[in-house]
């Protein structure tokens, strides 16, 4: 990297890089400049109770949808950044779940961890599926961290049509969904399920 410069800091930065790079057939590129949608790493959870066979996800307000769909309130995995110092990712995806849905989760197993868009930002996401007890679960949440969150649960056998029908169109749950749909007996087994 030959320069960084930071001509936005506000609820997010966004840092001007002055690089090269080598190229495929040896030798190095020009300097380019390239902007940087700077993240911390975030986390996110798909609950799932396996003896009711259900999942979790929430509904809220996301201002990137405005102009792609008919509604900017998005159906999506319990999701955070990484604020706080120190703290791993398993442990800030459980203070989300409190906050987000009321949840206390148990196992925790990864799913992936990826960047969501590694041409304009350094976000890195881990994802997790949640053991989760549902019984009771759903309403809305967050308006202590001035945010408005509404936690649904439905069976995780409607899933595809879910998937199908294109609620869902952001990548983390997409992912989740999908890899719950391959796993689901796996953790069955594990977590007690039907």
């Amino acid at each position: 990297m030959l320069a960084r410069e930071t001509p936005f800091q506000g609820f997010f930065r966004v840092d001007t890089l002055t690089l090269r790079h080598k190229h495929y057939n040896g030798g190095w590129g020009e300097p380019v400049r390239r902007e940087l949608f700077v993240r911390p790493p975030a986390a996110a959870v798909l609950p799932y109770d396996p003896v009711r066979g259900e999942i979790l996800l929430v509904e809220q307000f996301r201002v990137g949808a405005l102009e792609w769909r008919d509604t900017p309130w998005c159906l999506e995995l319990i999701a955070g950044i990484a604020d706080k110092d120190g703290e791993s990712a398993a442990d800030l995806i459980r203070r989300e779940a409190v906050e987000e849905a009321g949840l206390t989760l148990g196992t925790l197993e990864p799913i992936a961890a990826y960047m969501p868009s590694p041409g304009g930002t350094n976000e890195r996401l881990q994802l997790f599926v949640g053991h989760a007890d549902l019984a009771g679960a759903g309403g809305i949440f967050g308006p202590d961290e001035g945010e408005d969150i509404r936690a649904v649960t439905m069976s995780a056998d409607d899933i595809p049509a879910l998937l199908n029908g294109g609620q869902v169109d952001n990548a983390a749950s997409l992912i989740a969904l999908q890899w719950l749909l391959l796993n689901r007996a796996r953790l069955d087994a594990g977590w007690g399920g039907k």
